[in-house]
């Protein structure tokens, strides 16, 4: 059987030679994996072909852009009207600088994903992309003039062929392959500048690792479309794709993403002065006000200086970011920790950063929060959407391609479950739906009010509360027999969703299955669906 790969070169250490370093040119690059490489993939997989594309001029890694981002997604989609490189091909490798790879395997998964108005995907990738580089060279040479060889004992030709093995898996997802171990490339962070070990998920479990015996967690694959007809296999999803893909191109540059650190600073609450303050206000109205998102890299769970300990609403942090969420500006407070989750329900509303606008990015890494946030902005006007700030707050907080868990929900495609103990909650965190060991699922609010329990008599507990792919979400007890169901019948499969929205503190709070397969509320467990 055939096995196509398209192997994409954009420059990079892997692709580098001499001292001190340079980069090869694409065609010197792609001439000597033909020659020096390729013979191995084919030993292993002879029915394997493989061909090549590469940036030109090819980049170091540190000096990609955003818009980067999108030519190297349009090399794997193709443009519009492009029918050939997408279907053409079974696999597709990118090999990248290490500096910022997290970034592009992150926008990868979303500039491959068809995001629809209602903030589900309507094209979604069905072959494995996965981006890889090295933190030696694949090739070396004694002379400039001197024929190219393979570098001995480096980590680059071990993590191309790893890759390869990874792809040959055809997983449907933007992945991340370095040392041995397949990642889900949204999750991931660079966490080591010496060690082959270089990138981690610090928040999600590795996909795939290589070993005696290489294996793939079943449990953690990426899922396929839904439906046949989103799969961008299918000439009319790709059409679409493509063209959600070329409007990023043409927008991603007229909006700038802060990333702004904490860090201990000076400040006088009685002056009401602070260094953090005077800095995001400088850096908010550069350049003509082009910044229309800031992601705050917080201490521990989030937490950001104020300026004002005593009274976090009178510091001067606080005003200045105020008045950016005022003015439009999406606030996105995270971790410089690599680890752990910045809920967003801990910013409940007495909160500061909550008061101001700040929303939680729960656990996305920071360079998926960044790049998420960025193509969220390029498309709030593709074919009229005009997505408000609260649109974009609200998908910020949306798994879109996996590169978060979702707190507010639980998706059948996704860990679709509540066990003893875990717990959704509303994105104010005003009301929780929480799986208690003793009383099963209980819905309530910030006070302790019940709002909602289904199991009122005895049961064998604890239980799990079960969001299925047949739109039905179901309560099972320990002996794992059905206890209680939305009783949903329908017909074929239901792709469905349980979504804790709106407030308890405004009285838009509610409870309810979506159907997000065939667009409907299928139950209404609480409140009404917005």
């Amino acid at each position: 059987m055939s096995f196509n790969i398209r192997v994409l070169y954009t420059g990079g250490t892997i692709g580098s030679v001499d001292a001190p370093l340079a980069p090869l040119s694409g065609q010197d690059f792609c001439a000597a994996f033909r020659s020096l490489v390729e013979p191995t993939i084919l030993a292993r997989y002879p029915g394997a072909v493989v061909s090549y594309d590469w940036l030109d001029p090819t980049l170091d890694s540190t000096n990609l852009q955003p818009g980067d981002w999108c030519t190297i997604a349009q090399r794997i989609v193709g443009a519009p009207g492009d029918s050939a490189t997408y279907p053409g091909n079974d696999a597709f490798l990118v090999l990248h600088g290490t500096d910022t790879m997290a970034w592009t395997a992150s926008a990868l998964s979303l500039l491959l994903t068809g995001i629809g108005a209602d903030g589900y995907a309507d094209a979604i990738l069905t072959k494995p992309v996965v981006v890889t580089g090295s933190q030696l060279p694949l090739f070396y040479r004694t002379t400039p003039t001197s024929p190219l060889a393979i570098n001995y004992d480096t980590d680059a030709l071990r993590n191309v062929l790893g890759a390869i093995w990874a792809m040959r898996a055809g997983l449907p997802a933007s992945m991340l392959f370095f040392d041995d171990t397949l990642m889900l490339g949204n999750r991931t962070l660079k966490t080591d500048a010496s060690l082959f070990d270089a990138f981690s998920t610090p928040d999600w479990p590795d996909l795939g690792v290589i070993g005696i015996e290489s294996y793939l967690v079943s449990r953690m694959a990426p899922p396929a479309p839904y439906l046949s007809s989103l799969a961008i296999d299918n000439p009319t999803a790709l059409a679409s794709l493509q063209a959600q893909l070329a409007h990023v191109v043409t927008t991603i540059d007229n909006a700038d993403v802060l990333v702004f650190p904490a860090f201990p600073a000076q400040y006088n609450s009685a002056a009401g002065t602070s260094a953090l303050a005077s800095m995001l206000k400088a850096a908010l109205a550069a350049d003509n006000g082009r910044v229309k998102g800031v992601f705050l890299e917080g201490y521990g769970e989030g937490n950001f200086p104020s300026g004002n300990p005593a009274d976090a609403e009178a510091g001067a942090v606080y005003a200045v970011l105020k008045a950016a969420h005022d003015a439009g500006v999406v606030i996105v407070a995270g971790t410089q920790v690599i680890a752990g989750i910045v809920n967003s329900t801990a910013y409940a509303s007495g909160s500061w950063l909550a008061d101001a606008g700040a929303i939680g990015n729960y656990d996305m890494a920071g360079p998926a929060t960044q790049a998420k946030l960025l193509i969220l902005l390029a498309l709030a006007d593709y074919q009229g959407r005009a997505w408000s700030q609260s649109d974009i707050e609200t998908l910020m907080r949306t798994p879109l391609a996996g590169e978060m868990t979702g707190s507010n929900r639980l998706d059948c495609r996704a860990p679709g479950l509540l066990l003893p103990g875990q717990s959704i909650a509303a994105f104010d965190g005003s009301a929780t739906l929480v799986n208690d060991p003793d009383e099963g699922p209980v819905l309530s609010n910030a006070s302790g009010t019940v709002l909602w329990k289904p199991l009122t008599g005895a049961a064998l507990l604890p239980v799990r509360l079960i969001m299925q792919d047949d739109g039905n979400l179901v309560i099972y007890d320990r002996t794992n027999a059905p206890i209680w169901a939305t009783q949903d019948h329908s017909v074929g499969q239901a792709y469905s969703v349980l979504i804790l929205s709106g407030s308890a503190t405004d009285g838009t709070l509610a409870l309810y299955v979506y159907d997000y397969h065939n667009k409907r509320v299928t139950a209404e467990l609480y409140g009404t669906a917005g």
